[in-house]
């Protein structure tokens, strides 16, 4: 790439991640897509992917490493925690709040994709620029990033309690409030085989206390979970 088509990257390192890039190719490279080098065989070879493999590994250390030394919780309450913080919606969240996505090289397909896909897209960059900035300038730095957009969001999901299991979270308030265990129906199905959508209600008795959509059936249940716990959550004490 010429010097004026860098330089949109180059400022971006700069006035949003902090960083001067030496080998400015690493950054790039972490925002395109692989659709994008499909539709530029001659021109382009390498897309994010196995950027995106080293910023999973150095995200999943550092946030592993934060939550060993700060806090004398169970196994199975810091993985809750390091899965709360590192799920798609949390990562593609923050790479939306960095403000990168302009800069995505993709199809135009997938310019104009459904919600869902680009907020996977966002959050795949989002660990390729991890592993931009630790072949760049090291584990330090890196960690840093992460401090600063990942972990940075833990009291708020402490807070919030979002970090805990939706359906397990509700099975036990509607057991203890109303001695019932939840119920998923399927609502509707909507889409092509290729990319369904479902949607789920979940009934505590004979109750409809939320409702979900999702890719999946999984997804559409943690969704009406969730959905269901706000309504105990907002309701008026007696």
């Amino acid at each position: 790439m010429s010097g004026m088509q860098t330089a949109p990257y180059q400022d971006f390192a700069r006035d949003k991640l902090g960083i001067e890039f030496e080998n400015i190719d690493y950054l790039i490279t972490a925002l395109t897509h692989r659709s994008y080098v499909n539709e530029h065989k001659k021109s382009v070879s390498e897309h994010n992917e196995r950027l995106e493999f080293l910023g999973d590994a150095v995200l999943e250390l550092v946030v592993t490493d934060y939550l060993y030394t700060h806090f004398d919780e169970p196994e199975g309450i810091l993985t809750s925690w390091r899965a709360s913080l590192v799920r798609t919606e949390s990562i593609g969240a923050a790479g939306t709040a960095i403000g990168y996505e302009p800069l995505i090289r993709m199809s135009r397909g997938e310019k104009n994709g459904s919600p869902r896909a680009r907020q996977q897209i966002l959050a795949n960059a989002f660990e390729a620029v991890i592993g931009a900035i630790y072949l760049e300038k090291g584990y330090k730095a890196a960690e840093k990033f992460i401090t600063e957009h990942i972990l940075s969001k833990l009291d708020s999901i402490l807070e919030s309690g979002s970090w805990r299991d939706p359906k397990s979270h509700l099975q036990e308030v509607s057991q203890r409030v109303a001695g019932s265990t939840p119920q998923y129906k399927v609502l509707g199905e909507d889409g092509p085989d290729h990319d369904k959508v479902f949607t789920l209600g979940v009934y505590v008795g004979d109750k409809l206390m939320g409702k979900g959509t999702g890719s999946s059936k999984q997804s559409a249940q943690q969704i009406a979970a969730k959905a269901a716990i706000e309504k105990y959550e907002n309701k008026p004490k007696s």
